[in-house]
């Protein structure tokens, strides 16, 4: 556990005078800061300097309820979904409310009626997977899948909390449209699982983060997908990759067989955090999840 907690010392030491946290040097962002949190209440352990983190997340949140990735980015984007992974308690309740209405609110361009209606007019025929819906990187644009992940992940904490049918639905739909992602190698990449006519490859990273984000779902329609990801973490030299494989294989009760985490640098604070969410995760706790 020595190097466990070594690895959250170096996060905490990371944490700006602000109150926020970099990706690696300079200025906060909402990314790192969240993921810097969300280790330390999987260490159920206090940030040094908590109250200042808090701080700086209320004061980025914007006046639609979402967050931008930054303080001086003047649009909120995806990264409010990782903001509505944080506790209500830790935020406030009023401020995670806002957060999930603004999810709620959101949805991949390619769902929207005007889209539709420009599809049917080019092709005479309204496109396929209409009950699909995931979210973007920023607003008005399509859906992908890293983003769609960390939305599925936020509303299903809090549909475990407060239960609703429009969670449930909005739930549904997204998990739907992570399904009808699939490469053909069983894996998940960007979004897109052909291009130009041909299959294209899937990725480490989203392939863990799909399966995070599908925990709970029926084996049969998983098909070689964790065989997949076993295969990743084999091959892995990511510290991020491999933490991400691990956390999704963990959430379908899958033992990783690959080398022990704390293997590869730790290159950012996301690095650092993800791969200690990781190990408490093996340990039997995983944060996204409970």
């Amino acid at each position: 556990m020595a190097i466990v907690d070594a690895t959250l010392e170096n996060i905490r030491t990371a944490q700006n005078p602000d109150g926020g946290w970099p990706y690696s040097k300079g200025g906060s962002w909402t990314e790192p800061t969240v993921y810097a949190l969300l280790a330390h209440q999987a260490g159920r352990t206090a940030a040094p300097r908590g109250s200042g983190a808090i701080a700086w997340l209320d004061a980025a949140q914007r006046s639609d309820g979402g967050w931008a990735p930054r303080r001086s980015v003047d649009q909120s984007t995806w990264v409010t979904a990782l903001a509505a992974l944080l506790p209500p308690e830790t935020i406030g309740a009023a401020r995670h409310a806002r957060a999930v209405k603004w999810l709620l609110g959101e949805g991949g361009m390619e769902s929207s009626p005007i889209y539709r209606l420009g599809a049917f007019l080019r092709n005479g025929k309204l496109p396929d997977g209409a009950d699909l819906d995931g979210w973007p990187w920023f607003p008005g644009t399509a859906a992908w899948v890293t983003p769609t992940c960390m939305g599925v992940l936020a509303l299903k904490k809090c549909y475990s909390q407060r239960p609703s049918a429009a969670l449930r639905e909005r739930i549904d739909q997204a998990q739907a449209f992570l399904l009808s992602r699939r490469c053909a190698d069983g894996g998940w990449n960007h979004g897109s699982a052909r291009a130009l006519g041909y299959n294209t490859d899937s990725y480490p990273e989203s392939t863990g983060q799909v399966l995070l984000a599908l925990a709970g779902t029926d084996a049969a329609k998983l098909g070689n997908s964790l065989s997949v990801a076993q295969r990743f973490l084999r091959e892995q030299r990511s510290a991020a990759g491999a933490a991400w494989l691990r956390l999704g294989l963990l959430a379908h009760q899958q033992v990783p067989a690959a080398a022990p985490l704390f293997t590869m640098p730790c290159r950012t604070v996301p690095d650092a955090a993800l791969t200690f969410l990781a190990a408490v995760a093996e340990q039997g706790y995983n944060v996204f999840l409970e």
